[in-house]
């Protein structure tokens, strides 16, 4: 009982059930904003939970992992501009289009090692963000508007604010039940030793290239299902969903969070999006403290901050905000 009451599973939990009560605050304080805004978190935290995956159990570093986000949304946003917007087509067929993706890119990238690896990831995530330029028929660079969200028989109101957050969220830990399962199993300890030395991996019999692949489009699938809550989410679609600066903050919040943590992520998810969002204000604020009249053009600078605080990170809490708690547990 003792083992198990550490300061990381108390702060675990904590992050969890103060997520899981949100929207009750929200309700009481009547602040939309706060709803809008752990709603986008809790969906990014699932795609950088299925980055993780890869990335930090697997060894496998995506530049390209965006591109998910925008398929999967671009297909709820064709299929819901041609008139289809039963959710029980248009979220099949989006995980599936990601699914084959994924199979087709990660055949060819799982090739190659280190840099090539991700240079080729970022090429095809490069190339379906033109493809999303492209086409005139759904907005081409200024995006898609999503008019109804996905329909599913009045099973699930998605247009509720509390029923889509309480969707997402279920979403998000399934997701990391998932990716427990995964990194717990058989399957999981060969992706993780293939990572550490894929060529003793095959020496004792294992086919480390089909189970990588394997687990490429799992993460894949993962990510797209990221991609069609953020699409109902903002009821619209554009490329700048797979733009590969996007894929940089996926990256960004496993690493915050602590890679080869399966929750990880999510603190990463939520300690970015929170920083994002509070910083300018607090800068303005010390601003006006400081000066005595509001600085306004101080609030655009606060990615000077944010930037030396995740090197920081980086640097000295090598296992993210999740390793920096289990030191502290450790002593």
């Amino acid at each position: 009982m003792t083992r198990m009451l550490t300061v990381r599973n108390v702060a675990v939990a904590a992050l969890m059930i103060f997520l899981a009560l949100i929207p009750v605050y929200s309700q009481m304080s009547g602040n939309v904003f706060i709803m809008t805004l752990f709603t986008r978190i809790v969906i990014l935290a699932i795609a950088a939970v299925s980055l993780n995956l890869i990335m930090g159990f697997g060894g496998m570093v995506s530049f390209g992992h965006a591109a998910y986000l925008g398929i999967a949304g671009y297909a709820v946003g064709i299929l819901a501009h041609e008139g289809i917007n039963s959710g029980f087509l248009q979220w099949p067929i989006a995980l599936l289009a990601c699914a084959l993706f994924a199979l087709v890119t990660g055949a060819l990238s799982l090739r190659t090692r280190g840099v090539y690896f991700i240079m080729i990831t970022l090429a095809f995530a490069q190339m379906v963000y033109y493809i999303g330029v492209s086409l005139d028929r759904y907005g081409a660079d200024d995006g898609l508007t999503i008019y109804k969200r996905s329909d599913f028989a009045g099973l699930l109101n998605l247009s509720n604010r509390t029923t889509f957050y309480y969707l997402c969220f279920v979403c998000l830990v399934g997701t990391c039940y998932l990716v427990w399962r995964i990194v717990n199993s058989r399957f999981g300890m060969v992706i993780q030793g293939a990572r550490s030395n894929e060529r003793r991996m095959r020496a004792i019999g294992f086919p480390t290239y089909r189970y990588r692949l394997t687990c490429y489009v799992i993460a894949g699938v993962m990510c797209g299902l990221a991609g069609i809550l953020l699409a109902n989410q903002t009821d619209f679609v554009s490329p700048a969903m797979m733009h590969w600066t996007r894929s940089g903050d996926l990256i960004v919040m496993a690493v915050l969070g602590g890679m080869g943590s399966v929750l990880g992520p999510v603190i990463g998810a939520v300690a970015l999006l929170v920083l994002e969002e509070s910083l300018p204000g607090i800068i303005g604020f010390v601003g006006q403290f400081i000066t005595g009249k509001p600085v306004v053009a101080a609030k655009e600078y606060w990615a000077l901050i944010l930037g030396p605080m995740l090197l920081l990170v980086v640097l000295f809490a090598r296992g993210g905000i999740d390793g920096l708690l289990e030191k502290i547990r450790r002593g």
